[in-house]
């Protein structure tokens, strides 16, 4: 892994992660790092079940691959934020 494969996918983490956390309805009490681990996470996920389900690489933006990242921050947003919010001191 080089460091350009490292800040990618931190860049692309924080994208996804931002765009997951703006579409999720409400206020989310997680930091930025947060969403950014979210985000890459999400990232990962989805270009693993995009491989899956056999969806095609195309030399431009995969936007189903693309569409199934987001969804999956929106949702690791929001049970991040939900287990953030069960845990209040």
């Amino acid at each position: 892994m080089t460091i350009e494969s490292i800040l990618g996918a931190i860049v692309i983490g924080a994208v996804i992660g931002a765009i997951g956390r703006l579409l999720l309805p409400g206020r989310q009490a997680i930091g930025w790092i947060l969403t950014i681990v979210v985000g890459i996470v999400a990232a990962l996920l989805g270009t693993l079940l995009a491989q899956v389900l056999g969806v095609q690489t195309t030399p431009g933006i995969d936007w189903i691959e693309l569409v199934m990242q987001v969804v999956l921050a929106v949702v690791g947003v929001g049970l991040v934020a939900g287990l953030r919010r069960g845990t209040s001191v």
